[in-house]
């Protein structure tokens, strides 16, 4: 195979193990291990945890003394092995650390995934920047994919969704060995600071208040991300006994996989959006977007109002791309160039760590703030106030940005 076959065909791997169970473990945990909705937050706020730390740990262990595919792969054997065993427990303390496990050593494939990627096409003298999109997206269609295999054989509510995971990441861990090494780039990586490695050296950026209000939404959006990942797959199975032969009932992951459908969609439009409307709106656009994400999915069913959930789906494209890809960009406008990767990795953890932590914990409460004592949960009421909550993001975004500050900063960084 061709070099950028090879790489394709790990990135499609890299995410179809991670689509096999993201999207439908929320609603395994409820119906068969019946867990409650904290600790099903729970259990997906690990993988901000893991988003903290972990990254930036076996970046330093890549960088300085071990292969990058190296790393990556023995990652991936250690996670696959929590997803194995988390299929033989059912209580939720054991259940919660090995999936606690699991994400310390996935978490950092998906940057480590990145890294060996440029490694070989640099290596190899390609164009990163033309050559490297085409080969990500095929990470999208993996996801997708699994999402699919897992709905279609009827895994959504069984352990076999991890096994299938499992099996994906072993075969990737192989599979990594025959990548083209990525050794580290011993010079240059012998002259970084610790901190350099570990991204803090970004946090310089929190003195420039406009710059530091932004981090804190990142934040309070990254919370925003989780919440359908883990309830999405719940509230829908909870129409079981309303409309046991509806679609969105006996075919969930189909239904949640338009999400991930639009984003591919929502990436092509970003150009076009950020040069009509700039910076500060798309990101606006982005926190509307998720308003009418939970707004629609609190009035939709998946029977005669199941265009409400189809609608909420496509426009979980521009939330969610919108805001990350905008907010890289952002991010890359007011950092200097000598602490671009930390601010991105910044960028980051924020959003996808300790906004995901938020997000895990928060959405659980709610959740069970609205379910009764016999175990049925208002999932209007649920949805309804995560919309609430987003509306109050935006409007507060509104306020603080509104006279375009955010598109005027200039990228510089006291020393």
């Amino acid at each position: 195979m061709s070099i950028r076959t090879r790489l394709t065909v790990m990135n499609f791997f890299q995410f179809f193990v991670w689509g096999s169970w993201l999207i439908s473990l929320g609603g395994y945990m409820g119906s068969q291990l019946g867990f409650s909705g904290l600790q099903i937050g729970s259990v997906y706020s690990t993988m901000g945890i893991a988003a903290v730390f972990m990254p930036g740990l076996l970046g330093i262990v890549a960088d300085r003394w071990i292969n990058a595919e190296r790393v990556f792969a023995v990652a991936h054997f250690i996670a696959a092995g929590a997803l194995i065993a988390a299929t033989r427990v059912t209580d939720f303390q054991t259940f919660y650390s090995l999936m606690l496990i699991n994400s310390l050593f996935y978490m950092p494939t998906l940057a480590l995934s990145n890294s060996v990627c440029y490694n070989v096409l640099t290596r190899r003298e390609f164009d990163v920047i033309r050559s490297f999109p085409p080969i990500r997206v095929w990470g999208t269609v993996g996801f997708i994919v699994a999402m699919w295999a897992v709905d279609l054989l009827g895994w959504t509510k069984s352990t076999n969704q991890l096994y299938l995971a499992a099996g994906a990441g072993l075969f990737l861990g192989c599979y990594a060995f025959t990548v083209p090494p990525s050794p580290p780039f011993l010079d240059e990586t012998r002259k970084k600071k610790l901190a350099s490695s570990l991204g803090l050296d970004a946090f310089i950026l929190f003195r420039k208040k406009n710059t530091a209000l932004f981090f804190v939404f990142s934040l309070l959006l990254g919370a925003a991300l989780q919440i359908t990942n883990a309830f999405g797959g719940p509230f829908l199975d909870d129409f079981k006994s309303t409309y046991p032969d509806s679609f969105g009932v006996q075919h969930p992951n189909l239904l949640l996989s338009i999400s991930q459908i639009s984003e591919t969609f929502f990436i092509l439009l970003i150009p076009f959006f950020l040069t009509r409307f700039g910076i500060r709106n798309v990101i606006l656009f982005s926190i509307f977007a998720w308003v009418f994400r939970f707004g629609l999915f609190g009035l939709g069913n998946p029977d005669n109002r199941l265009y409400l959930l189809v609608l909420s789906m496509i426009i979980y494209g521009m939330a969610f791309d919108f805001f990350n890809i905008s907010g890289s960009l952002y991010v890359e406008k007011v950092a200097a160039p000598k602490i671009r990767s930390s601010a991105q990795g910044l960028f980051m953890i924020m959003t996808n760590g300790f906004g995901a932590i938020i997000g895990g914990y928060g959405s659980g409460w709610v959740v069970d703030h609205f379910t009764s004592s016999g175990g049925v949960r208002d999932w209007s009421n649920i949805w309804f106030t995560f919309a609430g909550y987003a509306l109050a993001l935006a409007l507060l975004f509104l306020l603080i940005f509104r006279n375009k500050r955010i598109e005027t900063n200039q990228a510089s960084t006291p020393s």
